[in-house]
Order: C-alpha cells, then structure tokens, then sequence
C-alpha cells in the first residue's frame, strides 16, 4: 500500500508497511498509481505514451521495481500477523495521571474537566492517596524499570505541597525498587513563581504550559472565572521559565477552536515569542457547542496546516525554527510495534488517578462510571475494561485498516471515539481528517530539510 502526494513542490510517496520515504519526479509520481495495480511495464507505457517518452517511462517503471525488491515500496504488511500474539502480552502499568486537584482557578470554556470538577466534586489528592498511587504503580509494573507519573488538574499548582511530598517519596523508592520516575506537570501557570520553576528545573522531565496564542484567542477561551484574562499574567511567567529550561523539555500547549481557524497565526505567534516548543491542537468538543470544530471548516484547517509547514521551512532554513508537536514524526523506524498498534496504552500501560485513588483508563475517561476500572488499594478489579482496551488496536477499527497514517496515529483516541460513537473501537472522523493532514506536512518538511542538507 501507498499513498502518495503533492505537497510545497514535492512529489511524496509513503510507503505505507515499510515507513519509507521517497521524494520523485513526475514520470515516477504517475507511473507508481499503475504499477500498485499491478499493471506491466508495457501497460504503463501505453497509458502514458501520451505524457510522457517511452525511455522516461520505462526508467521509471524499473526503478520502483528496484525499490520493491529492495523491500521499500508495495511491501507487505508485517504487523497484521502480529496481532495475535500482541492481544496475548502481559499488560503491565507504566504511567499514571495523578489528577492532583479536581478545581481550577481559570474557567477555560471548552475545559473537558468541567473547570476541574469532572462531572464530581471538587477535590484534592491528599498525600496518602497519592502515596498508596505510587505504590500501585510500583507494584504493576512488573520489570519494567522507567515508570512515568503525570501531575495533572485542574490545576495541579493548587496542591503544589503534595505535588513536592509525592516527587520526594517517588525517589525514595527509586532506590528500593530499583526503578526510575519520570515526573511531568500540566499548568495553566498562574501560580507559577519562582520556587516552583527551581523545583521543576530539578525534578520535572518534562512541563506543559497551557496558552492558546494570541491574546484575543488566549482570553476569549481561557478566562478567570470573573471573566478576566490570563495572557498578560501568564506569558511573561512562561517565557522566563522556557527560558530556565534551555528553551527545553517543556510545551506551550494550546487549543485552537472555531473562533480561530487561522490558528498558525496563534503558533507562530507563541514562536515570536521566543517558545521553541509549541503544541496548538485542535479542540474536541460536542457539535453543538458554538467553539466546535466542523466538517465544512476541514479545507480551511488544512489550508493551515500546509501554511505553517511551509513557513516552519523557511524559518529552519534561516536556523530560526522551532518545534510544533504534531509535525513531529519519526521516520528513522518509528516506535515499536507494540505503539504503532495500540498507541498511547490508555487503560492497560497508562491510568488516571482521581484524587480520591479510583482508577480510570485515561484522564478524558475521569468521571464516566462505566469505565471505573478499580482503585489504588485494591488494584484494577474491573479487569473486562482493561481486556477491552488491551483488543483495541488499529485493526480492530474498520476505518484505520486502509489509512495510510494508522501507524503513526496508532488509531486515534480511544476517549473521542467513544464521546462521538459510544464505542472505543470507532475513530472520530473529523480528527482522523486532520491527522493525515499533519502527517503529510510532517513529512514534506523532513523532505524539505533533507533536500536543503543535499
């Protein structure tokens, strides 16, 4: 299988199974359509005698012959038959999202928590619970060595002082259980200061800073609950603190909505801002809100995406480039086999903690009681989700088995395919849309960069 097509002047062909690469000529683009029917050198000359000359045409068809035997065009795909033993594997848990604080100081109006709340009461995770967390983590996760915790809200600076206890116990059994805590922290950043930047510059391998851009777009949706702004008190915080980093191992996260579709103006802004990590991702949210995403604003989405991907060319090529999540694809060989089939882990290798300890695939499942899996003192008990989970894959959904970016969505959310189909083995079509999308700009600009190297 592969998927071709034009992109900034380049022709680009994917082939799907293999992960290669190819950036060819018009003859190649056009011959290729042809061969993966299965036509014959004779058949392709004589539908393209007309465009092209016979020699061309025949170069043509033997060099991707040669690329197929080389095993890096209409390959075969190798990971179906893994599936079997995939479904078999040991589950053992490797990361948790600690919800520390079930309350917010902002009132972001597409907030999935409900201001912090999800669909509960608002809470804090005590030290005990989120102790007896740490401890379940441990104990699940059998041999594997780096385990991953997440401080996660709400606004998780609103119960900093636990946040610090629970990082302490965390390498103090570090050194017991032979293990290693990669800790990250998600914040809206009004309670940053200075302690907490020293704090996470020493224990946190990674902090997403929540801003959506421009500061009519960031205010508009991220207000304080009297309706305020949070730009001009978060972005001078953020760019100190980007800055105390190396410009390094953090995010500016934000989330474009209906009321910017122009939402690369929103990126490259945060980039003129001197952010060198940027995430801007498109909001999820019910067809009726009026901030919703729509099938009819796809063209103008994409339109965007081709915009920044052209122009993050230019700015690396003036070595003034900056890194946007979404375009970040690793063509080198990709991840294992095991995350280009079953993606994120949610609900076997990765679990939400609510504060009061109960357990939940992943933290958009918080607070939908049919997908409470147990707790952090008696463990998973609700184990037909987690086998639910464990047999959710990319070929277990009929819309990922023919699209060509399933192994690098690994086949969506698991959480919007059941908010906009009731089920976790669907996919949420507009999204899926809009993947593809970032995946062929993600590879026009490796192509673009590795012509300039050339």
């Amino acid at each position: 299988m592969i998927h071709q097509y034009k992109n900034n002047g380049y022709n680009i062909v994917l082939d799907v199974n293999s992960g290669a690469i190819h950036v060819v000529d018009d003859v190649v683009y056009d011959v290729l359509p042809f061969l993966e029917k299965g036509e014959t050198e004779e058949q392709v000359v004589e539908k393209l005698k007309d465009r092209y000359k016979e020699e061309d045409v025949r170069e043509a068809v033997r060099e991707c012959q040669e690329l197929a035997k080389e095993g890096v065009l209409f390959t075969e795909d190798t990971y179906r038959p893994a599936i079997v033993d995939f479904k078999k594997r040991p589950v053992v848990v490797k990361a948790l999202c600690l919800h520390i604080a079930h309350d917010c100081n902002l009132a972001c109006r597409y907030c999935f928590a409900e201001e912090g709340e999800y669909h509960g009461r608002r809470a804090l995770m005590s030290y005990e619970t989120g102790k007896q967390a740490l401890d379940f983590l441990i104990a699940s996760s059998g041999n594997r060595r780096n385990l991953e915790v997440d401080f996660f809200g709400g606004e998780p600076l609103m119960n900093w002082q636990v946040v610090k206890d629970l990082v302490r116990y965390g390498r103090e059994q570090e050194k017991i259980h032979d293990k290693k805590f990669r800790f990250t922290l998600t914040t809206n950043g009004v309670l940053l200061n200075d302690e907490v930047m020293e704090f996470c510059n020493k224990e946190m391998a990674n902090v997403v800073l929540s801003i959506d851009g421009r500061k009519e777009v960031n205010d508009k949706m991220r207000p304080f609950r009297n309706g305020a702004g949070s730009y001009d008190l978060i972005v001078p915080k953020f760019q100190k603190f980007a800055d105390s980093r190396n410009q390094e191992k953090y995010y500016v996260r934000g989330t474009f909505t209906r009321n910017n579709l122009d939402f690369s103006e929103d990126v490259l802004h945060l980039a003129d801002l001197g952010f060198k990590q940027i995430s801007v991702e498109p909001v999820v949210a019910k067809p009726d809100e009026p901030y919703a995403l729509r099938e009819e604003d796809l063209p103008k989405i994409c339109e965007e995406y081709d915009k920044l991907a052209k122009i993050m060319v230019e700015r690396e090529k003036k070595h003034e480039g900056f890194t946007f999540f979404h375009f970040m694809i690793d063509l080198s060989g990709g991840p294992c086999v095991y995350k280009r089939l079953s993606g994120c882990g949610s609900g076997t290798e990765y679990l939400a903690v609510t504060p009061w300890g109960d357990l939940y695939p992943c933290h958009q499942f918080v607070g939908e009681e049919k997908f409470l899996m147990g707790n952090v003192w008696e463990g998973i008990t609700a184990t037909d989700i987690q086998d639910e989970f464990k047999g959710c894959n990319v070929y277990a959904k009929e819309k990922c088995r023919d699209c060509f970016a399933r192994f690098y969505c690994s086949g969506g959310c698991a959480a919007n395919s059941y908010n906009f189909h009731g089920r976790i083995d669907d996919a949420y079509d507009l999204g899926c849309e809009l993947q593809r999308k970032r995946v062929e700009c993600a590879i026009m600009i490796k192509a673009a960069l590795a012509d300039q190297e050339g």
